[in-house]
């Protein structure tokens, strides 16, 4: 229906006869002449129409949104005239014949402008949201990401597998989306969090090195990077350790990042988890800015303030930021104690390294220099001081780190790092049995193999695992880990976790016997496609580069989803519904 696409125009087509379909994304009359832009997938371009002149449909009676046949002549625009903001800017096409392929009633949202519309609203007419140039780029920004890895991965000698979307129900921290089965009535697949146990079978059916981009899922709250349903990059790798599959996933998010931006990642520095915590507060650690946590614990080691004879004393500088009123102050101190605090203490630095704070008094003159020699500390400068435990005084200053200076989603360049040495157990539960921080399969530190043995309640959280993230710009892309691969090693973790062997063969039976079988040494590796989309996106939602997300209530405001089921189908799933309330 066409010879070429409206945005592609350029002045080497000038005096060339067009067929273009798009739609009206604007219309001008200008004392009968009629000025359209006319847009379709890969731009606008300007078309004049005088209805005197042009045969076909009655050029006065289309409007906006309008889709459009358009036949005529491409021809330079008059002096003065040219656009340099439109890629087709320099061109404009003369029509010489008209056709309404449909018209188009007003439009609920306007194409294009996000100004002051209600989110739901554009959701539910997605159709039109996504006629816009920003979702447009989005899109196919995203499916060159997509292109990117798998030529990435395919030139490292991995092999595409896809894995069930109907599997057996596993505790990987979320809630399960769960499927009743209509053959076995009182019985439910779940849809999976992720490809893992599949993806370590691979391994032990020899297929060396696996990936898949997979739809995930899980039944979890949503925020600005999560969605119930989500894509990522999933890799397995036989007889290869952490730093393997670390190569081979740098490799395939280097590809994109220089696919998209042309300029490659270049070595990504490492972390221990450890480090990260101490430096900057946080696991997935922004390095496009300095204002990293200082260690005071050496100042204040025989202080006499109360607050500060802690575990832990700790502190950052916010550069110029002497003058900054009490009110600001004030906030400061309530988001230190919302976070878990008992307080913060602010410190003004005034001319000739006076100090100014009503904290002031407490401390001598040596903790005084030492703060200031610690912390870097020069006139003009605010100090900010949390004590308490130590866990506790990381995360507080690192959220108040961000809080005060972090950038927008991919201001300043993309800093990428890899996070290693998590802990194997992120808390210990009520009845004494500790949580795993990844999941129930990722491999011990080998150094602390002795420490898992002998450790009981909070000794264990100092238990290291060999699992690695990608962090980047503050965001965390993935994780992965070196897993388990011997039989009596994951029965024991079952066993510290609080899996009996009965429930450890009833659940993970199949995984458990497949190790009997000479399963071969692995580690892999999944990273979210959303989330590295829509920072090379510059944007701080992942919904603004997914086709058809779901609101922060997890509805579906397009098909009304969720909704209810009638009550024949119910009955052939053996299901009954209690209404809440």
């Amino acid at each position: 229906m066409r010879t070429h696409r409206a945005g592609d125009l350029r002045p080497d087509h000038v005096g060339e006869t067009v067929e273009l379909c798009g739609w009206v994304a604007s219309r001008r009359d200008h004392g009968g002449v009629l000025f359209l832009d006319l847009r379709d997938a890969a731009g606008v371009v300007q078309v004049v129409v005088d209805p005197d002149g042009v045969d076909g449909a009655d050029a006065h009676g289309v409007r906006a949104e309008y889709c459009l046949r358009v036949t005529g002549t491409v021809r330079e625009r008059p002096a003065g005239t040219v656009n340099p903001d439109l890629r087709t800017g320099a061109v404009e096409v003369a029509a010489g014949s008209l056709e309404v392929l449909n018209p188009s009633e007003p439009p609920p949202i306007p194409i294009g402008d996000r100004t002051d519309v209600d989110e739901v609203l554009r959701l539910r007419h997605r159709y039109l949201d996504l006629r816009g140039e920003r979702l447009q780029r989005n899109l196919r920004l995203r499916a060159t990401v997509n292109s990117a890895i798998r030529t990435a991965m395919e030139a490292n000698g991995f092999v595409e597998v896809e894995t069930p979307m109907l599997v057996a129900s596993t505790p990987e921290g979320a809630r399960d989306f769960v499927v009743p089965s209509r053959l076995t009535p009182g019985e439910f697949y779940a849809l999976p969090q992720s490809p893992q146990l599949f993806k370590q079978l691979l391994m032990v059916g020899g297929l060396d090195r696996y990936y898949q981009i997979a739809r995930c899922l899980r039944d979890e709250d949503l925020r600005a990077d999560r969605q119930f349903e989500f894509m990522q990059l999933d890799a397995e790798m036989s007889f290869a350790d952490g730093a393997d599959v670390r190569a081979v996933i740098a490799d395939a998010v280097s590809a994109a990042v220089e696919r998209v931006t042309g300029a490659p990642v270049g070595e990504i520095p490492v972390l221990t988890h450890a480090e990260a915590m101490a430096r900057f507060g946080s696991d997935k650690p922004d390095l496009r800015f300095g204002m990293e946590l200082v260690d005071l614990g050496h100042v204040f080691a025989t202080t006499d303030f109360r607050a500060f004879q802690a575990d832990a004393v700790k502190g950052l500088r916010w550069e110029g930021q002497a003058d900054l009123g009490r009110g600001r102050l004030d906030a400061l101190i309530d988001r230190a104690k919302q976070l878990g605090a008992a307080g913060l203490v602010w410190v003004k630095v005034r001319d000739g390294g006076v100090l100014e704070s009503p904290t002031v008094k407490f401390m001598s003159e040596a903790e005084q220099l030492g703060l200031l020699d610690a912390t870097g500390g020069r006139p003009g400068d605010l100090l900010l001081v949390v004590a308490g435990e130590r866990r506790m005084v990381d995360t507080v200053l690192g959220t108040v780190r961000n809080d005060l200076a972090r950038p927008p989603v991919n201001e300043g360049g993309l800093r990428f790092c890899w996070v290693v040495d998590f802990p194997l157990f992120e808390a210990i539960a009520d009845d004494g049995a500790p949580i795993p921080a990844h999941h129930p399969f990722t491999a011990p530190h080998p150094d602390d193999r002795a420490l898992l043995e002998r450790a009981h309640g909070e000794e264990l959280l100092a238990v290291r695992s060999q699992a690695y993230d990608l962090v980047c710009n503050g965001w965390e892309l993935g994780s992965g880990s070196v897993r388990i691969h011997d039989g009596a090693l994951q029965a024991r973790i079952f066993e510290r976790i609080g899996i009996d062997a009965e429930t450890a063969q009833a659940r993970f039976g199949f995984l458990l016997d497949a190790f009997r079988y000479g399963a071969p040494p692995h580690a892999g590796f999944a990273f979210g496609i959303d989330r590295l989309v829509g920072i090379l996106a510059g944007e701080e939602n992942i919904r603004e580069v997914i086709a058809f997300p779901k609101t922060q209530s997890g509805a579906d405001p397009l098909t009304g989803a969720p909704t209810p089921v009638d009550d024949r189908h119910l009955r052939e799933l053996g299901i009954q519904v209690r209404r809440r309330g």
